[in-house]
């Protein structure tokens, strides 16, 4: 049994071999994930860079704080955008950030229009990015395990001929 991974629906594994996806194992149920077309990067890039933007310059909430547009997920359909930000601070300040994101979105969706070449603007969806403080975790993990390790000096280059003398 496999799911689709846009539209969640179960596809028997008969059917699942023939669709053009790429099948990823997922404890033990497979998920369908459609590669991403050149379309839907693009359109993905030019929204992360244009609602960027309208959120510095437009958007005068002062619940935002220090934030960064890290991705924006567009599927093949372009009626939704998932809009991934990644916000410096305390928990407090992420959550009132993502809260005034949301709440300015059909604002910024407004904004968009006249900047973007489109027939139908995506509804945007703001989630929270944890990548850069998992890869500051990861990063602080490994430090501190090659500080806890003992230096092991190099072997010796040249081998070593018990009767040549040194």
């Amino acid at each position: 049994v496999a799911t689709c991974y846009y539209s969640h629906r179960l596809i028997p594994p008969s059917a699942a071999a023939e669709i053009s996806c790429r099948r990823v194992r997922f404890f033990g149920w497979v998920r369908i994930e459609r590669s991403v077309s050149r379309r839907t990067q693009q359109v993905g890039e030019l929204l992360r860079e244009e609602v960027d933007d309208i959120i510095r310059r437009e958007v005068k909430d002062p619940r935002i704080g220090f934030f960064s547009v890290t991705r924006v997920d567009v599927p093949p359909d372009l009626r939704r955008a998932r809009v991934f930000v990644s916000v410096l601070g305390t928990d407090e300040e992420r959550e009132g950030t993502l809260a005034a994101l949301r709440s300015a979105a059909g604002f910024i969706r407004h904004h968009l229009k006249p900047r973007l070449r489109m027939r139908q603007i995506p509804d945007l969806d703001f989630r929270d990015d944890r990548s850069m403080e998992h890869a500051e975790q990861i990063g602080q993990v490994l430090r501190e395990i090659k500080l806890a390790t003992p230096a092991v000096a190099p072997p010796d280059s040249r081998p070593t001929d018990p009767e040549e003398p040194e």
